[in-house]
């Protein structure tokens, strides 16, 4: 995941599960690679969550895309966001 220059709730997210920004960071749904960090709460909406990691996910494009900004969507994203919390990152196996 490539960021310039690196914002607030990307250091945020980074710094949580231990990423840098050299780091292949997983979608949160799939595990294939995140180009996009999703506020499940809108950014213009809900500013006091900006840089809270309970509000932003990666996801890949595909999944941003087809789920990110779709309303009825948010509930289930929460809970799959809510368990990678949970767990600490996707499960490897170990």
């Amino acid at each position: 995941m490539k960021f310039s220059p690196i914002k607030s709730y990307t250091k945020i997210y980074l710094d949580h599960f231990g990423f840098d920004e050299a780091s292949f960071v997983p979608c949160e749904i799939c595990g294939s690679k995140a180009v996009d960090l999703h506020h499940l709460h809108a950014r213009s909406i809900r500013k006091d969550l900006l840089n809270d990691i309970n509000n932003i996910m990666a996801l890949c494009r595909l999944h941003h895309l087809a789920y990110g900004d779709k309303k009825h969507y948010r509930e289930w994203l929460q809970k799959i966001h809510d368990e990678y919390l949970r767990i600490g990152g996707l499960d490897d196996g170990a």
